[in-house]
């Protein structure tokens, strides 16, 4: 009697090793078990097979991101949305082959987005669908030997490059955004259309010289390339000049004209010789010193900012809010540079001295060149206005 304590110490402990043993037996069972999918959950969402071993990434078939049944409404922040983007509908008429110019095509895409382009046109989109139509007349001539199109080959071409970006999730308007047509793939007046003119005319090393790499720190303010693409466009402008009484007068409407279209047939031969990479980039770059020259806002008559802000000697509050009200409404315009900045935000000052503003309140209301954007505390562009002023060019 004496070991009978023992035993049954013994016989309780067995119990629970039996119990544990036999719990653990059925969770391995568990995890071999196979889930039948069930009637009401469609086939195509599937996970995939779970990772072996520890830390493994885990794996979701794009089936399983959920479709959102309500279009108007926004998906969950997990899932963010993109772009919609299909199959374009193709002429079949452009004797281009696009994919050798995909990446570029993408870019400009990207850069004209649907909800944004209206707002970044001006600085962003429309100077990537500038270089775009450079770079695809340098993709034609290198087919053709032609640096422009025939009037019907760009109209087919156009159709078709417009058509790729829309269905890219490029803003459907560019054409009117960024006032380009299928005449800009054309010769327009410029007497040279076929590269073996072009060469007889031009200095072909000094131009790829000045323009095969650019200073964005200079180039706006001290160009090299841009006066080469002048100089190259008015010696192909006077090559074959069937007018003489027109070339008489350099400063006519019809010669100025006529160099401009020239100034496109450079930028095709250009786009034939340069990197894809390095003419979208210079293309770019000379597109923007274009566009910074001027203020692209538009001004409605500041009426009630010269009632509340003439003959000011201190801060007024009520000047401060209708200047600030005023300004808000440009912002919500488009995004600028900081150097459209500086004109708009003379061109307004101008006005407000022409309505009896004579007291400086920029000063007196704190106001800022970021404030005329929408780019608010964005530095871009910063230095090059310091060189510029620094050089007294601008």
């Amino acid at each position: 009697m004496e070991h009978l304590p023992i035993m049954q110490g013994s016989l309780y402990n067995y119990f629970l090793i039996s119990i544990f043993l036999f719990c653990g037996f059925q969770e391995a069972e568990s995890q071999k078990t196979v889930l039948q999918p069930r009637s009401h959950v469609p086939d195509k969402f599937v996970l995939s097979d779970p990772p072996i071993g520890l830390f493994g990434p885990i794996e979701i078939s794009p089936s399983v991101v959920p479709r959102n049944p309500y279009p108007v409404e926004p998906l969950s922040p997990m899932y963010p949305s993109f772009p919609r983007t299909y199959e374009p509908v193709l002429t079949g008429k452009c004797p281009v082959n696009f994919s050798s110019i995909l990446n570029i095509v993408d870019k400009t895409a990207s850069d004209c987005s649907a909800p944004l382009a209206a707002l970044v046109g001006n600085v962003i989109c429309c100077p990537q669908v500038h270089s775009l139509l450079h770079i695809f007349q340098g993709a034609y001539s290198s087919e053709t030997d032609m640096l422009v199109l025939h009037q019907t080959e760009a109209d087919d071409c156009f159709s078709d490059i417009i058509s790729i970006l829309t269905s890219r999730g490029a803003n459907s308007t560019i054409p009117e955004l960024c006032s380009v047509k299928p005449s800009n793939l054309t010769d327009g007046s410029c007497p040279v259309k076929d590269i073996k003119s072009f060469e007889k005319v031009v200095n072909s090393s000094k131009l790829i010289d000045a323009c095969n790499t650019i200073d964005p720190l200079t180039e706006c303010c001290r160009p090299a390339c841009q006066p080469a693409i002048m100089q190259a466009a008015f010696a192909i402008s006077q090559s074959r000049n069937t007018n003489p009484k027109n070339s008489a007068i350099p400063g006519s409407a019809t010669s100025v004209d006529v160099v401009n279209d020239c100034k496109e047939v450079v930028y095709a031969w250009l786009s034939r010789k340069l990197p894809l990479e390095a003419a979208n980039t210079a293309f770019r770059m000379l597109s923007s010193c274009r566009v910074n020259k001027n203020c692209p806002l538009k001004f409605q008559e500041p009426s009630n900012v010269i009632k509340q802000c003439s003959d000011l000697a201190s801060p007024n509050p009520t000047c401060c809010a209708s200047l600030n009200t005023y300004i808000g409404t440009l912002q919500k315009q488009m995004l600028i540079t900081n150097k459209q900045a500086i004109n708009c935000a003379a061109f307004f000052g101008s006005m407000l001295q022409k309505g009896g503003v004579m007291t400086n309140i920029y000063e007196l209301c704190d106001v800022d060149l970021k404030d005329f954007s929408l780019q608010a505390y964005g530095q871009q562009g910063v230095w090059c206005i310091s060189f510029c002023f620094l050089y007294k060019v601008v």
